[in-house]
């Protein structure tokens, strides 16, 4: 029988190929999952397990100080009740003003006055600024549905008052953040029995915020009122929502984990950020880079930072970690038009805001009210992993916890178990 010499070659040709091409899904696929790792290289595998018979899966990498988000706390409030004849016809009225760390204390305070009054809450508005524009209705930035919901039960809240009322002139009481049922009876109530509708701003202590003191909720209400009743109107929350997920995906090699920092070129200058005798205040781009670097943090750690548009100064966290992003570059583009130009800039606050509250681990650049508010957001979440920047030679991670955590002094902790 005659042999064709061109099937032979054919044959040992189509043989070599499979053998070369198996040679290279090995090198490529499996023996990186193989290999040892160097003791120094930081990277930690966890045990290869086989989901399905010829299928090798690494179920996770870590580089740095993760930890494993805690479950959500538990509230330690129940919610209470009322009876429909201990409400009067009086209502109580408020703005949201300055930022979102600021919202749920001046909501917190609203539900606490109207409770003890039996007034009627009249649905905020929010003020983005100082100017009549720099308004905004309650909906276009928070789901009002959800608020009166979770407030159900608590107090009544209207979200259409009496027009001669919501756009008359209202006698104005000031009252303490966080204030107590003591104030109300000798500061608040005779001026509501005489008036039977009044207008509460709320005043913030800004040298205990400074010093970092934070008194403890006196009551369920205001726990309730603080943590349950906000949440972003749909449209808004869809974009945090694509921006988290945007960064999980990016962050592959981090098992979708990102660090979100607050850092404002902006606020770096500002009175009271500077370098004192005693601590150090602020940290600039350069230093936010060397210190998460230091604490254990891998080039490929994925970081998101506040700052509204690219700043030069930003490079120095860059050239650490090359995945570093602001809200400009990761905001979906058909977005940006409504939530990042001029006139709407303070929706930039709210997106921030919320984002610090998702990242797998927080660093604040600077001590702030922002920083408190999204620690407390964060206990109730389970995401404690909150780093503070300090003078300390030490690359113990945990030497840095925040202190809100580490001695549990933030005022969210008396209202979760």
């Amino acid at each position: 029988m005659a042999v064709d010499l061109r099937q032979v070659m054919a044959a040992v040709l189509t043989f070599s190929m499979f053998i070369m091409l198996g040679n290279m899904i090995k090198r490529d696929h499996i023996d990186p999952l193989l290999e040892p790792l160097p003791a120094s290289s930081g990277v930690h595998y966890d045990v290869l397990k086989v989901s399905k018979p010829g299928m090798v899966k690494l179920t996770e990498i870590t580089y740095g100080p993760w930890q494993e988000q805690n479950e959500a706390a538990k509230p330690c409030w129940k919610k209470p009740s009322f009876k429909e004849k201990q409400q009067s016809n009086g209502y109580i009225f408020f703005s949201l003003t300055h930022g979102p760390e600021f919202h749920a204390s001046q909501i917190a305070n609203a539900v606490m006055v109207a409770r003890y009054l039996g007034a009627t809450l009249a649905l905020p508005d929010i003020k983005l600024g100082s100017k009549l524009e720099e308004k905004r209705r309650f909906g276009e930035i928070y789901d009002a549905d959800k608020f009166m919901a979770s407030l159900k039960g608590v107090v009544r809240v209207d979200k259409n008052p009496p027009d001669d009322l919501s756009n008359g002139r209202l006698p104005i009481v000031k009252i303490p953040d966080r204030v107590s049922e003591d104030f109300i009876p000798s500061n608040i109530k005779p001026i509501f029995h005489s008036k039977r509708n009044l207008k509460i701003v709320t005043y913030f202590n800004s040298s205990a915020m400074a010093k970092g003191k934070t008194d403890k909720l006196s009551n369920p209400y205001q726990c309730l009122a603080m943590f349950e009743s906000l949440q972003l109107q749909g449209e808004l929350q869809e974009v945090v929502d694509s921006m988290v997920g945007t960064l999980r995906s990016l962050s592959k090699k981090m098992s979708g984990r990102f660090v979100a920092v607050d850092l404002r070129v902006d606020k770096l200058g500002e009175k009271g950020c500077q370098e004192s005798d005693s601590a150090k205040k602020c940290y600039n781009a350069e230093e936010i880079g060397e210190f998460l670097k230091k604490i254990g943090f891998h080039k490929d750690t994925t970081v998101y930072l506040t700052q509204t548009g690219w700043h030069t100064s930003l490079n120095a966290v860059r050239n650490v970690f090359p995945n570093t992003f602001t809200k400009d570059a990761i905001m979906p583009a058909d977005e940006k038009a409504k939530f990042m130009d001029v006139e709407n800039h303070a929706y930039e606050k709210f997106i921030d805001y919320y984002m610090c509250t998702q990242g797998d681990a927080f660093i604040p650049a600077f001590p702030s009210k922002f920083y408190e508010g999204v620690v407390g957001e964060r206990i109730g979440l389970g995401k404690t992993q909150i780093f503070v920047p300090v003078r300390n030679t030490s690359a113990a991670a945990n030497e840095y916890i925040s202190p809100y955590i580490a001695k549990k002094s933030h005022f969210a902790h008396s209202c979760f178990c």
